[in-house]
């Protein structure tokens, strides 16, 4: 069967307890698991996810969106595809859509990635691991994760410790804990957005205190996170 909007790859997932919010509704963090699972499932059956870990080589999720049109809930059942969308410079673009039971879209992402040794710390051409045929290195997409400058007032603060639970195979913080500890700060202010944009600039570690804070406006905040004053990563919800 072919797949919609030229995407590559498809996996189906059912709503779990344990990935929703009080109201039900399907967490962002959540969300962020299951595209981060996609995507490891769709490079790993293209020759370019866990194998590269033998040539020391890694990828690290720079930027990215989501915006959700209609929050899935406990139980339901969900089809999510992806594709690569192109490179510009050392980025690679990979876009996700979520349908319903009903293929009603209920979902939209897109990410922006770096590949990265992991001894060198050096940023490689991504074309150098990618298939020309899922990534194009001469097109990217109209849709690009933006960067983002945040601004305002600061509306709540707070600082965390990074846990054992928080990291991914590198012993980094994995990319959706970040998104957990903004819900939770948003929430907090009773703030439950929509949409998340997401800049990932530097790695944390175990035991790093992050201090958090939230600034900008209710409806459209900004979520800064700094380890030693030095700024790890920034993030803006909208409230549609």
């Amino acid at each position: 069967m072919s797949l919609p909007e030229n995407f590559q790859y498809e996996k189906s997932f059912e709503v779990g307890a344990f990935q929703v919010h009080p109201n039900g509704n399907l967490s962002l963090c959540s969300l962020a698991d299951l595209l981060q699972e996609i995507a490891w499932k769709h490079a790993d059956s293209q020759g370019f996810g866990r194998n590269l870990l033998e040539q020391q080589l890694m990828w690290a999720l720079a930027r990215l969106e989501i915006k959700v049109s209609q929050f899935p809930k406990w139980g339901d059942a969900l089809r999510i595809f992806t594709a690569g969308r192109g490179q510009a410079g050392a980025f690679a673009f990979r876009e996700f859509l979520v349908w319903n039971q009903q293929e009603e879209v209920v979902a939209r992402a897109m990410s922006s990635w770096l590949l990265v040794h992991t001894e060198k710390k050096r940023i490689l051409k991504p074309e150098s691991v990618l298939p020309s045929s899922l990534f194009n290195p001469q097109a990217a997409p109209d849709w690009q994760p933006s960067k983002l400058e945040a601004s305002g007032p600061e509306l709540a603060k707070e600082i965390l410790v990074v846990q054992h639970s928080d990291l991914d195979l590198y012993n980094h913080v994995n990319h959706t804990s970040y998104i957990r500890w903004v819900e939770n700060i948003a929430a907090t202010r009773d703030i439950f957005p929509t949409s998340i944009s997401v800049n990932y600039l530097t790695e944390c570690k175990a035991l790093d205190q992050v201090s958090l804070t939230l600034l900008g406006a209710d409806s459209s905040p900004f979520i800064q996170g700094r380890v030693e004053g030095k700024l790890v990563f920034e993030a803006q919800l909208k409230i549609d």
